[in-house]
């Protein structure tokens, strides 16, 4: 490996471990600073709860909006009751049946994207989770309250796109937004999870790649001088976002047909000929 590579490949590393940094603010911190009146909703009406996605309606400079997204925790001990923000399928049916409610009452959505991943194990596969996280899918590209989109931290695979189909979507400058922790694609293209670093590199995964793809709407700094974490000041860029994304919803800006259109042109590539 040359050195630019190499150092390509130590730059894309370090994107992961910025994104995985314990200071990052969590959802529950956005919530008490962005939000009033906050009420927690829980169960999905089928087989249970699950921690590791918080929902509940709140307003937003004296709106309703529903808030929806994952929690991975600060603590230890919260962090294992929220099984690090990695739902089981049960999370996502309860997201489901928000997103639901908000549109019965026509109420805005905000989801608030922090996961490595959903929930691998055998007994959520057994449940449904893929079932279930498909079931969001569909739903997402059908509901008809405006839907808000934001990445804190890690955005990854399915688990991710389970409640990140939306008309509008911010991610943070730190943050990934991935089909699979580099990790797990090192081991599946290399046998070596050892290349990690290759893989963070192959995966693009930064806000500013995926600014470029047109996978997200905007890339929200995290400092004033691009120096350390700063989360109220995350905190009031995310505020300007959430308001200015209210305003086009009140303006008629944001469509079920819009956003169809928005997913349909990701992934259409214009490859430049060579004679």
């Amino acid at each position: 490996m040359d050195t630019n590579n190499k150092d390509n490949t130590n730059n894309a590393w370090q994107q992961v471990e910025r994104a995985r940094h314990a200071d990052r603010p969590r959802m529950m911190f956005f919530i008490e600073a962005l939000f009033e009146d906050f009420i927690e909703l829980h169960g999905d009406r089928c087989s249970g709860d699950d921690p590791a996605i918080v929902g509940g309606l709140a307003r937003f400079n004296g709106e309703t909006v529903m808030v929806i997204g994952q929690q991975k925790g600060v603590a230890t001990d919260e962090k294992v009751y929220r099984n690090f923000g990695m739902a089981h399928p049960e999370g996502y049916r309860k997201a489901l049946r928000l997103m639901r409610m908000a549109e019965q009452f026509s109420y805005p959505i905000l989801n608030f994207v922090d996961t490595p991943a959903a929930y691998p194990g055998i007994e959520a596969e057994a449940r449904g989770q893929g079932s279930a996280i498909a079931q969001n899918l569909l739903a997402l590209f059908c509901i008809k309250s405006p839907i808000f989109a934001v990445v804190l931290s890690e955005g990854g695979s399915g688990g991710a796109l389970g409640i990140a189909v939306a008309d509008y979507i911010v991610m943070f400058e730190g943050a990934l937004y991935m089909i699979c922790p580099p990790e797990r694609c090192a081991e599946i293209l290399w046998r070596d999870s050892k290349k990690k670093g290759l893989a963070a590199q192959a995966l693009k995964a930064g806000a500013s790649d995926l600014l470029a793809g047109g996978l997200i709407d905007k890339i929200l700094s995290e400092s004033e001088h691009n120096g350390t974490l700063d989360p109220a000041f995350m905190a009031a860029n995310l505020r300007k976002e959430i308001a200015y994304f209210l305003k086009q919803y009140k303006d008629g800006y944001w469509s079920v047909e819009q956003r169809q259109q928005k997913f349909r042109n990701i992934g259409v590539w214009n490859l430049a000929s060579h004679d």
